[in-house]
């Protein structure tokens, strides 16, 4: 085998380098008397194939076979099937193979009975180590697979400490051991050229150094890569931008691509080194109508199919939610009133199970809704059931047009199985039969699946800007390459090692290692250097610590200096044009209503106190937030459930145990309620319970008799334009004392220091005086509110001379109310702590005022 090193040639172009590359392999083709048209030349990505392409053309005459390693592999024969044993390169089918595998192992089955989550990562990682074992394997010629296996095996046994991780080790080596079919890289060490021509780039091949190894025909090695560390001139103008944070990067980026395309360096390659930064950058550039081409793709999971198809699995499968239904609905059916006006009702009515909209008459939408429940009914139901039953009932749901005209669909249904039949005989055939699932876990099954494939969308050809990771960029005639991301956290920290294996027993066997990783992102680095310009954009700061540059951008500093060379990079600038923004702070916001609602509630007076225009925009406007339909029980929930509790229970009360009586209310009132869900305030009310028997004893021991509970009120207490207007309300308890007083009690599940704080300010206490005009404000009307959730115990807490209080409220409202009906503005206040939760925060635009 001869080698020779091409380097990076300083002002050389990629289209030089192609032509350097033919033309040196014409001549040791020449040299050794093979034919040209007979040669294999073997590149490492398959977007390289068209400048090389080109660089032959341009010479005349024959050209050599040019492909990649694996492409040859597939042309010259087809990949032999799995058996129902063996690994099928399928993640998440390989999963149920080895759940199969592990069925033997005691030591599994214990984890998989105590701890099924971390029996799940660990099938992960057993099928993530047996893919590094297989697709080793395969990169060695076959004459030596075997001696490799058994050096693999006497290392595992040198070191046997491990526990578990080893013990997973063991089954995955012994499993791609066992798998006696050729690989398809075998036909490549069958394959007879007339030469090997390697093109090493970005570090080296293990397949194509074995091949190169046999020495059955001539072969060449054209080594691109180049020592970082020796590299004083780079060929690149190499450029850097410093950003703040995020955002700003992000801005840079954009701004960069922009430029380079000004400049006429199209076509321009944004390197996907830091995804999350790259989606933004590729945002902005959308904002501009920029096409650009993303070959890495996405996960299938993100596709708009995949999110149609989870939402149909999770209406189905998802225990009956109506907020799954209604998700799914809405992604499937065109809008319409119909379906608005079910969702309306399921808000209103707070139902939260599909169960009950079943047993509803005269729906919104019922045929809509009748139809989709009778069409995922064979999803519905419970039990374990064959996963290839499940994707076969998956496929009669869709329908007979699939996901249709949704984004991904065509890989969605093919990475589940839905638009091809299992290979008769294979291992998807019979791991799809075998495994037996529950609905949680085909859910999660879908799941893994949907997470594990890749979608790429279709190229429109000719795109200005390419979005591909740093290793596909190399030797491709790009003009400009923006790498946003050029941090130490980002760009040279190398990938991810395999989870059962340490480096040093990765390097031992001859699986890749993370150093391994790292040489070969700092090759690909390299590569980039050949591109006319390297933009290098990335953040100095990461939170509040400082974020220093790439190792590798550090590495080519180095060099330069040890050479005496001036520093490589340049600051890049940005060539924007500041413009000068006049800021226009908006005036508080203020409206005037020239009519009130015909009734007042005490909310609606507590909104108008607190801030006249939350007053208008939830009691003139009607506005507010809809309820969620699936919420966990809250506080304000448990408060609703215990008054209703205290006035069944008041309201039947007879002579006997109190406790008992009180439970037996509580449980009459806990029916329809989800227990698991229900259990915290469940045990917040059996520590409620005796405290509340003893206040009663004491209350009634001093004269004080329950006189009526839950009692709705309305009353007009306003004269002239405002006669009319009625102020309604709730009142929760009404009790008489020894003294024939009236006595006015409010439950309270809050802290007694809250209530305590507020009727030292009684004039500020609204709905207490409400509730006092609504009981006519007699003189002989006294007021408490009754706090339930005290540490130490049941505490009346009282609000001294509410008569007063409610005669002066009345007086203010009147003057109040009148200005709205004057068309006085209703001015927003935002004060104190009343915006941090009011939905309305956004239409006064609080934030934006001057």
């Amino acid at each position: 085998m001869q080698a020779i090193n091409l380097g990076l040639e300083p002002g050389e172009d990629i289209d030089g380098f192609w032509r350097r590359v033919a033309a040196l392999s014409a001549e040791w083709l020449d040299s050794q008397g093979a034919a040209l048209r007979d040669a294999v030349l073997l590149l490492p990505f398959a977007q390289q194939l068209a400048p090389a392409r080109r660089a032959f053309l341009a010479r005349g005459g024959w050209l050599p076979l040019l492909s990649t390693t694996h492409s040859l592999a597939s042309a010259l024969g087809p990949t032999p099937l799995a058996a129902p044993d063996q690994i099928s390169g399928d993640a998440p089918v390989d999963a149920l193979a080895a759940d199969a595998l592990l069925v033997q192992q005691s030591w599994a089955q214990g984890l998989k009975r105590d701890d099924p989550r971390a029996y799940r990562l660990a099938l992960a990682r057993l099928v993530e180590t047996a893919h590094a074992f297989a697709r080793a394997a395969a990169q060695r010629d076959p004459a030596l697979r075997a001696a490799w296996f058994d050096t693999a095996r006497q290392h595992l046994r040198e070191d046997p400490i491990g526990g578990i991780e080893r013990a997973l080790t063991w089954v995955a080596l012994e499993w791609a051991a066992s798998d006696d079919r050729a690989p398809a890289t075998d036909a490549l060490f069958r394959h007879r050229p007339s030469a090997w021509i390697v093109l090493q780039a970005g570090g080296p091949d293990p397949l194509a150094q074995a091949l190169l190894a046999r020495g059955d025909v001539p072969a060449l090695l054209l080594n691109a890569d180049a020592d970082l560390d020796q590299l004083a001139v780079p060929a690149a103008r190499v450029e850097e931008a410093l950003c703040a944070d995020f955002e700003t990067l992000a801005e840079a980026g954009a701004v960069a691509v922009l430029q380079h395309l000004a400049a006429g360096r199209a076509p321009v390659a944004l390197i996907a080194q830091d995804r999350v930064v790259v989606r933004r950058v590729r945002a902005l550039l959308s904002r501009q109508g920029v096409p650009l081409h993303d070959e890495t793709g996405w996960t299938l999971a993100t596709t708009p199919a995949a999110s149609a198809l989870m939402a149909l699995l999770r209406a189905a499968l998802g225990g009956g939610a109506v907020d799954d239904w209604l998700a799914w609905l809405k992604l499937t059916v065109e809008p319409s009133p119909a379906l608005d006006a079910l969702e309306s009702l399921c808000r209103r009515r707070r139902i939260g199970r599909a169960e009950a909209l079943d047993a509803m008459d005269k729906l919104p939408a019922e045929a809509l809704w009748r139809a989709k429940r009778q069409a995922l009914a064979p999803l519905t139901s419970s039990g374990r059931r064959p996963l290839v039953q499940w994707l076969y009932e998956l496929k009669r749901a869709l329908g007979p047009e699939p996901l249709a005209g949704l984004e991904g669909s065509e890989g969605v249904l093919t990475a589940l199985w839905l638009s091809r039949n299992p290979w008769p005989g294979s291992a998807h055939e019979a791991v799809l039969d075998g495994a037996r699932l529950d609905a949680a876990g085909f859910l999660a099954w879908v799941s893994d699946v949907l997470e594990a494939g890749q979608f790429a969308p279709a190229d429109p050809g000719h795109a200005p800007v390419v979005v591909t990771p740093l290793v596909r960029a190399m030797l491709r005639p790009f003009r400009a390459l923006v790498l946003p991301g050029a941090d130490a956290d980002t760009l040279g920290r190398g990938g991810r090692g395999l989870s059962l294996l340490g480096d040093a027993d990765a390097a031992a066997i001859g699986l890749p290692t993370q150093a391994q990783q790292r040489e070969a992102e700092a090759q690909a680095f390299v590569q980039a250097l050949r591109a006319p310009v390297l933009t290098l954009l990335r953040c100095t700061r990461a939170g509040a610590e400082p974020l220093p540059a790439s190792p590798l951008i550090e590495r080519l500093v180095a060099a330069a200096r040890r050479a005496g060379r001036p520093w490589p990079l340049l600051r890049w600038q940005d060539e924007r044009v500041p413009q000068a923004v006049e800021l226009r702070p908006l005036a508080r916001a203020g409206v005037a209503a020239a009519r009130l609602p015909a009734a007042l509630s005490a909310s609606a007076v507590e909104a108008l106190r607190r801030c006249p225009y939350q007053f208008f925009s939830r009691h003139l406007l009607g506005l507010g937030e809809a309820d969620e339909l699936e919420a966990e029980i809250e506080k304000r929930d448990y408060g609703t459930w215990l008054h209703a509790v205290l006035h069944r229970f008041h309201t039947d009360r007879q002579p006997g145990d109190v406790a008992a009586q009180l439970r037996a209310a509580a449980e009459a009132e806990s029916r329809g309620l989800d227990a698991a869900d229900f259990l915290p305030w469940q045990a917040s009310f059996v520590r409620l319970l005796p405290r509340y028997v003893d206040w009663l004893a004491e209350a009634e021991a001093q004269g004080q008799v329950f006189a009526g509970g839950e009692l709705d009120r309305r009353c007009q207490p306003f004269d002239g334009a405002l006669a009319e207007l009625v102020l309604r309300g709730r009142i929760d308890r009404i009790d008489t004392t020894a003294s024939a007083r009236r006595l006015l009690l409010d439950y309270k599940t809050g802290s007694v220091a809250s209530l305590k704080a507020r009727v030292a300010e009684p004039l500020e206490d609204t709905q207490m005086a409400v509730y006092a005009l609504l009981m006519d404000a007699a003189p002989d009307l006294s007021a408490a509110y009754l706090a339930l959730d005290d540490s130490t115990g049941v505490v009346a807490v009282e609000h001294d001379e509410v008569f007063v209080t409610a005669q002066r409220l009345r007086e203010g409202l009147q003057g109040d109310l009148q200005q709205v009906l004057d068309r006085e503005p209703l001015r927003a206040l935002g004060e104190g702590g009343v915006c941090d939760h009011c939905e309305a925060r956004g239409l006064c635009r609080r934030d934006d005022w001057s």
